[in-house]
């Protein structure tokens, strides 16, 4: 399962390693920056997924930025709470990215660009295995 972090909206996709592929599934809301829970725990339960991807997002030229922090912590915060492995993968500009793919289908909203992010973040999680 691949998370596109944001203090606003996590998008969320999910993929499997048969044949490395990735579809994007939902976008949950934050409150105040913290993540829905219930909403991630209900996610994990229905999917029951091997393995959590997290973007973590880095400036283009590979160094931290401020809120790579955040992604990291949400990530330890993942496997704290559902014991499962948790992978960073470097992520820059995968929100541009699915924006520019989503070009031709202007009735697209932000949160299905987030859940097309958090796709493209475990696409390439999954290419590289």
């Amino acid at each position: 399962m691949g998370f596109d972090f944001g203090l606003k909206r996590i998008g969320i996709a999910t993929g499997q390693t048969i044949t490395a592929t990735a579809t994007p599934q939902t976008t949950l809301f934050s409150r105040d920056g913290v993540p829905d829970w219930d909403s991630i725990s209900k996610l994990i339960n229905e999917w029951q997924p091997k393995a959590l991807i997290v973007g973590l997002p880095l400036r283009l030229d590979g160094s931290e930025q401020p809120f790579t922090q955040h992604a990291r912590k949400f990530g330890q915060r993942l496997h704290g709470r559902y014991q499962k492995p948790v992978f960073f993968v470097e992520e820059q500009l995968s929100s541009l990215e699915a924006e520019q793919r989503n070009l031709k289908h202007q009735h697209r909203t932000q949160n299905q660009i987030d859940a097309h992010a958090a796709q493209i973040i475990l696409q390439n999680w999954l290419e590289a295995l």
